[in-house]
């Protein structure tokens, strides 16, 4: 039976580049001709993805799969952590919801199990590829969570990984970072770690110099690489804590502004991502109504607590704030998911899927009733919208747990082989789906904009960006990056020897 070789991505903090840095080793060792499959073994995020066969994973796991040309599945994510409410989260196991659990439950209840799944997941892997590459979660120098922690250096023992640590240099104090979650690890696991990567650099290489000579005399570790800053990258994000760097990119107005509400539960947020490359699109995350002003498109993300969600636009103001630029038709308002379920009527959730209260009136731009339900729909969906006028194709994938009744006479958006689905109203301009990944659909995005263009008596934009092609662009350019600025050579044989002489074992 085959064994894998292993390269384990860590990093010294959250949002360090790990998922990044992962997705590009994924796309050179697929160029390289070895077949590569991506693993994490236990993800918190609420920006999820769709396997084929209709099971939830990280979304990054999904999108590191897509960069090693491979189908992705379950076993590349065995565990998805979903936060719904303070201290409690649904538990995703094999692609399937398990349990809502409180954090300390988690921790004494589910670690056997847990790591049980894991070894289980990682097995099957390892006998079916040639190449895995690990992303770790957080840092591995959490030294109160370390003794049950199922992410990290436990994880790299199991699969005898060979440990990239990676800093971010954006955030400042990246050596100190550094040699402090060296010192933090048990020694053993410093053992493990092969060297650094210094991610996101910007500026004059020769300034940092002495302090890469100082790190590698006083820690003993090599710098693998410095990574600069790669702008324009377009791979998706799963941890919400990148929005803060979304804010940066709204400082120049242009024809088009498109408002995206950020609710403290906020997931899939990356369904946003394509108007980012838009020309003529400002885009701004808003969770404040003085921050709204009057955009030409309000977009509701989905929600992972849509109760609580809507909850908190009507105790801001924005909820009152989106109607009234809507009844003054200023706005067009998008909902997807969670947010869809906001414009309707009433939200019941009489088990207490996501909230204890029972029930919660909706803005009530749609006519539908959704109630929550505990059975979760996951699937890649793809149908015929019609819309402007026109029928077009649209593909994308559905995660919810909510059913929606519609009252008679209200129009669908998209019908799908097997049902109806959303609603469009073009005369009120109020569209809703379940489908996640609308907006990346090329054809659709440009005719809504093309749309709004014309309501503002703008001639419609002759040539726009494909963001299908430009991600796929993006894989091959971030490994293009990572080949001229790491020593691969000096990974490739860490790895071999990790698993050819045990090293570490």
């Amino acid at each position: 039976m085959a064994k894998a070789l292993p390269l384990m991505i860590q990093g010294t903090s959250s949002d360090a580049g790990k998922s990044v840095l992962a997705t590009a080793f994924c796309r050179i060792f697929a160029q390289d001709g070895y077949k590569t499959a991506p693993f994490k073994s236990q993800n918190m995020a609420l920006n999820s993805y769709v396997t084929l066969d209709g099971k939830e994973i990280g979304r990054a796991q999904g999108v590191q799969a897509e960069a090693a040309g491979i189908v992705a599945t379950t076993d590349m994510n065995p565990i998805l952590i979903k936060p719904t409410r303070d201290a409690e989260s649904q538990i995703v196991v094999n692609g399937e919801p398990y349990a809502n659990m409180k954090a300390l439950a988690y921790r004494s209840d589910f670690f056997e199990e847990g790591l049980r799944v894991i070894r289980e997941a990682y097995g099957r892997l390892a006998a079916a590829y040639e190449r895995i590459v690990i992303e770790g979660a957080g840092s591995p120098a959490e030294v109160n969570l370390n003794d049950r922690e199922l992410v990290n250096m436990r994880v790299a023992r199991l699969a005898n990984a060979p440990v990239i640590l990676v800093a971010d240099i954006e955030r400042g104090g990246v050596f100190a970072s550094l040699v402090g979650t060296l010192q933090l690890l048990e020694p053993q696991d410093r053992e493990r770690v092969i060297g650094v990567i210094i991610n996101r650099f910007r500026g004059d290489l020769s300034l940092l110099k002495p302090g890469l000579d100082w790190f590698e005399q006083y820690t003993g570790k090599p710098v693998l690489g410095v990574v600069p800053f790669i702008p324009d990258l377009w791979i998706d994000a799963e941890d919400s804590l990148i929005l803060h760097r979304y804010q940066g990119q709204t400082e120049t107005a242009r024809e088009i502004d498109v408002a995206v509400i950020r609710y403290p539960r906020i997931s899939n947020f990356t369904d946003a991502d394509p108007f980012f490359v838009e020309p003529d699109c400002t885009v701004r995350y808003v969770s404040r109504p003085e921050e709204l002003g009057q955009p030409d498109l309000i977009l509701l993300p989905g929600s992972k607590n849509t109760l609580e969600d809507l909850l908190f636009l009507r105790k801001t103001g924005l909820e009152r704030a989106i109607l009234a630029l809507h009844e003054a038709g200023r706005s067009y308002l998008v909902g997807l998911c969670g947010g869809y379920q906001m414009l309707g009527r009433t939200i019941n959730d009489p088990d207490g899927v996501e909230s204890p209260r029972q029930s919660v009136e909706g803005m009530g731009l749609i006519p539908m009733t959704t109630t929550l339900e505990r059975r979760k729909i996951t699937v890649q969906s793809s149908g015929e919208a019609s819309f402007a006028g026109r029928r077009i194709r649209l593909e994308g994938y559905e995660i919810h747990m909510g059913r929606s009744v519609f009252a008679d006479g209200a129009a669908p958006f998209i019908r799908l082989a097997d049902r109806a689905e959303g609603f469009y109203d073009p005369k009120r301009r109020v569209l809703g789906t379940y489908l996640h990944g609308l907006f990346h659909n090329d054809e659709f995005r440009w005719m809504l904009l093309d749309e709004l263009r014309a309501r503002k008596g703008l001639a419609p934009l002759g040539e726009r960006p494909s963001f299908v092609a430009l991600r796929e662009r993006g894989f091959d350019l971030l490994a293009d990056c990572v080949r001229r600025h790491v020593r691969l050579d000096l990974i490739e044989e860490q790895m071999r020897a990790f698993q050819e002489n045990g090293v570490g074992k």
